[in-house]
């Protein structure tokens, strides 16, 4: 049943979460006509919900452009809080950051993105820069990579229909038989390991942290920029402590 045919289903909800949703890093400030746009809705409905969540505190007016307020923060940590489990997370992913002296993050899926959950940053600066929230393409990153192995046929199939394969570097895997491939290796040792397909410079090996059922509820990464950490390094140095590290927040979760 399409949701236009689902009683239970709200429509003004659903176009108000796709107004909140249209601002981002590289628009974070838009008119009325521009919002109406992103957000695939008339101007007179983006009007209308624009001066609610105005009102509402969630977004601010300057002369013609609207723009979020710290308030939506709240929507966020209000998922982070619910997962105490990276709290009890954060001295392992401390520890594996102490031992590799490399970042490491912790990231789950959401629709065809990887939004990052923890993050433990090195000592030192990266190309890349990555806090919690951060949204990345799954298919090019070691973490997505692991979580996609971890999907059912259908899942993958519904990923794979929804996603958009871009060639971001020249090693980015964009064809997806290919991909499949990789993604059956993943599952099959394990972890998964990324050499410079999201940016150049960046390498990364990620494993599942899976819970008590055996589903990965997250990912778990280490990485580094090429010029300092090699394949060889992350596959027989890092991922020893990577997977013990994973391991361990795994079985927090299974206790809790």
């Amino acid at each position: 049943m399409s949701s236009a045919d689902d009683r239970n289903f709200i429509r003004s909800l659903e176009r108000g979460l796709a107004v909140l949703q249209v601002f981002s890093r590289e628009h974070p400030s838009l008119t009325l006509s521009e919002t109406a746009v992103r957000a695939g809705v008339t101007r007179a409905t983006a009007r209308r919900i624009l001066l609610t969540l105005e009102r509402l505190g969630f977004v601010r007016s300057d002369d013609r452009r609207f723009s979020l307020t710290p308030r939506v923060l709240r929507l966020g940590y209000a998922y982070l809080s619910s997962l105490g489990l990276w709290q009890l997370a954060e001295p392992y992913m401390e520890q594996l950051a102490d031992l590799t002296h490399e970042s490491c993050s912790a990231a789950t899926l959401d629709g065809t993105s990887l939004v990052y959950v923890a993050r433990v940053p090195a000592r030192r600066v990266m190309a890349i820069s990555l806090s919690v929230g951060s949204r990345l393409p799954a298919y090019p990153t070691s973490m997505g990579r692991v979580l996609l192995a971890d999907l059912a046929p259908a899942e993958l199939d519904d990923y794979f229909r929804l996603a958009t394969l871009e060639q971001l570097t020249p090693g980015t895997v964009t064809d997806e038989a290919r991909l499949r491939q990789v993604l059956d290796r993943v599952r099959q040792q394990g972890f998964a390991l990324v050499d410079q397909e999201l940016e150049d410079g960046v390498r990364s090996i990620a494993a599942p942290v899976r819970g008590r059922g055996g589903r990965a509820l997250a990912a778990l990464n280490v990485s580094g920029h090429a010029g300092r950490v090699t394949v060889e390094q992350l596959r027989e140095e890092f991922l020893p402590h990577l997977l013990r590290a994973a391991k361990l927040i795994g079985d927090e979760a299974a206790r809790r």
